[in-house]
């Protein structure tokens, strides 16, 4: 007897709650752009090198190209699409637009995606592989350029926004409450 090879599966995403068939195969990037026509998230190289396919999956930074849509299922799908706050822009993106952190356009979804994950983990106080104190007990450490670089490497951009990129990830850090720096020594403890 064979296995089935698909299943009728609901994406929670942006909000709104999507029932489709896939192929077990179909990976969420694919069923996002192909199946859902939510073309915002990119395909860049189809092997979670570059970052353009980043979305939040459960608030986390996710790159859609390697995750399977079915693994997704039950699970708070955020694309670029649901960044923004009707017509009000995210503070990410707002500094992306106000520093140019964007050049061609095409790894700018991923980036912002990534920048937003990026400011959840460092206000939950989670250290980077800069990090000079990564004891729990030290909190976040400062969002520096060199942290911001770091914590954002795994999204590539052809163009070389890079300068850009960080200032504004910088910019939006400072405009969001629970990102910034001052906030403290946090108790919450990294989703496992």
């Amino acid at each position: 007897m064979a296995l089935p090879t698909s299943s009728v599966i609901t994406l929670h995403i942006n909000g709104e709650r999507h029932t489709l068939p896939v192929d077990h195969r179909t990976t969420l990037l694919d069923a996002l752009r192909e199946r859902l026509d939510l073309t915002g998230t990119k395909k860049g190289c189809d092997q979670g090198q570059c970052g353009a396919c980043t979305v939040l999956v459960d608030g986390r930074r996710t790159v859609a190209c390697l995750q399977f849509a079915v693994a997704a299922e039950g699970r708070e799908i955020t694309t670029i699409e649901g960044v923004a706050d009707g017509e009000r822009l995210h503070p990410v993106q707002q500094a992306f637009l106000e520093l140019d952190g964007y050049q061609c356009g095409y790894c700018t979804p991923g980036q912002i995606c990534s920048a937003i994950g990026v400011l959840a983990e460092h206000a939950a106080g989670w250290p980077s592989a800069v990090s000079a104190d990564v004891r729990p007990a030290a909190g976040p450490p400062p969002l520096t350029a060199e942290e911001i670089r770091e914590r954002m490497s795994g999204n590539l951009c052809r163009c070389a926004a890079y300068t850009s990129i960080v200032e504004a990830v910088g910019r939006a850090a400072a405009s969001t409450p629970a990102a910034r720096t001052d906030a403290g020594p946090q108790t919450k403890e990294p989703a496992a």
